[in-house]
């Protein structure tokens, strides 16, 4: 299992965002400079960042991206399902058929319980994390997931 580059460069820039106390928000190039990537690969993600709502642009000589809601209404899994999807969705098995229309295993899939489960407890946890609770510091983060993961073995 992996996430993608978009959904952890996607983070890093929200998170840089919700760090500036820029009035006017911050530009690409300033992204672009303090996360080290490319302007072109900032644009990209912002453009997708912005259309699923989570920031706003201005343009003009004070324009920039800013939040477009606060830091604690914005959650985690909302913006990793916007920039690359979730890991298991009922469509997966029909993208995953192999040379047939239906998988041979659609009757009795113990993959598929598998993969639904995980989902079910990464939503669960990520429903939870917001990107306020993202701009703590690493021990901070460390301990409110532990937190969250023991109450949802509970």
């Amino acid at each position: 299992m992996k996430f993608s580059s978009q959904e952890e460069y996607g983070l890093r820039l929200l998170l840089r965002i919700g760090k500036s106390d820029s009035e006017r928000g911050m530009t690409i190039p300033e992204l672009s400079e303090q996360e080290k990537l490319s302007e072109a690969n900032v644009g990209k993600i912002l453009r997708v960042l912005r259309l699923a709502g989570f920031v706003e642009s201005s343009r003009g000589q004070t324009g920039g991206y800013k939040l477009s809601r606060p830091a604690n209404e914005i959650l985690v899994g909302d913006v990793l399902t916007s920039l690359g999807g979730k890991l298991y969705e009922s469509s997966f098995c029909d993208l995953h058929a192999g040379v047939e229309n239906i998988c041979t295993n659609s009757i009795d899939c113990s993959l598929r319980s598998l993969w639904k489960t995980i989902q079910t407890m990464l939503d669960g946890l990520l429903s939870k994390i917001t990107l306020q609770d993202l701009l703590g510091s690493e021990q901070q983060v460390e301990i409110l997931v532990t937190n969250l993961s023991e109450e949802l073995d509970k």
